[in-house]
């Protein structure tokens, strides 16, 4: 029926199509404009309030409601898809903080601190029990990879290593002065859930060869459900913890969570 009323209906006039168009073109403009000035002050809004973490208070808590969302859904058995090996390809190089300095790969330890104190050789490491997985590293910027990574599970370190704890700092090595004359290292940190996590790996080799410099050699984190900042490269030290630990980026104002 609605058919036939269509085909029914006297064509409009050209002067009754154009002043169509200028109410839909008033009306529209009119919601353009009050959407606009809700977003702007909004934004404004957003943009004046104190701060919380390193920014305003209003995205903090937002960050912090993902954050609980993430941990609502976290489990050990969802688990990151995994590819063919062949798919691997390269991984750029994304930020140099804490590598500036050559590593000594021969007779490098982790340094495990807070509720245990001991220095665990590379070679300890590596005989724990070896792990390879073939998955995609996501970056925050919107880009992401597959790689191939061989190591060993965090898990497995923590339980022959560590001392329970709620959480687990991570960082490399001191690597002099920044501009600022603070300490230039980069640091991390996770929840116990996601550190033992079966595809968070400490890891030796990328796509069937040893870490390079750039990449974090000698040892380096990677999670397959943290985004690429939490997956710290050249891993010095190991803080055993019950306070929720600083993390680089969450100061400069991103998500302490990381998750995806």
């Amino acid at each position: 029926m609605s058919k036939n009323i269509v085909e029914d209906a006297a064509p409009l006039s050209d002067t009754a199509v154009e002043a169509e168009i200028r109410r839909l073109t008033r009306r529209s403009f009119a919601t353009g404009a009050v959407g606009a000035l809700l977003g702007g002050g909004a934004a404004t809004w957003i943009a004046t309030r104190g701060l919380e973490d390193g920014i305003q208070w209003p995205l903090r808590r937002v960050l912090r409601f993902n954050e609980s969302v993430s941990q609502a859904i976290f489990g050990p058995q969802r688990l990151a898809p995994e590819f063919a090996p062949q798919l691997a390809t390269d991984l750029r190089v994304n930020g140099r903080v804490g590598l500036m300095s050559a590593a000594a790969a021969d007779n490098w330890s982790v340094h495990v601190t807070g509720v245990a104190d001991r220095h665990i050789p590379l070679s300890a490491i590596r005989e724990l029990p070896m792990h390879e997985m073939t998955t995609e590293f996501k970056c925050v910027e919107g880009w992401s990879r597959i790689v191939s990574w061989k190591g060993v599970r965090l898990a497995d370190f923590l339980q022959k290593f560590g001392t329970p704890s709620q959480y687990v700092g991570m960082s490399t090595p001191i690597d002099g002065q920044d501009a600022q004359g603070n300490a230039d290292r980069y640091y991390v940190g996770f929840d116990r859930p996601s550190a033992i996590h079966p595809q968070t790996l400490l890891c030796f080799e990328m796509n069937g060869q040893p870490l390079t410099e750039g990449h974090g050699a000698p040892l380096r984190l990677v999670s397959t459900v943290k985004y690429g900042y939490k997956c710290i490269k050249r891993l010095s030290v190991i803080d055993l913890t019950n306070d929720r630990p600083a993390d680089y980026w969450a100061k400069r104002g991103y998500d302490w969570y990381g998750g995806h």
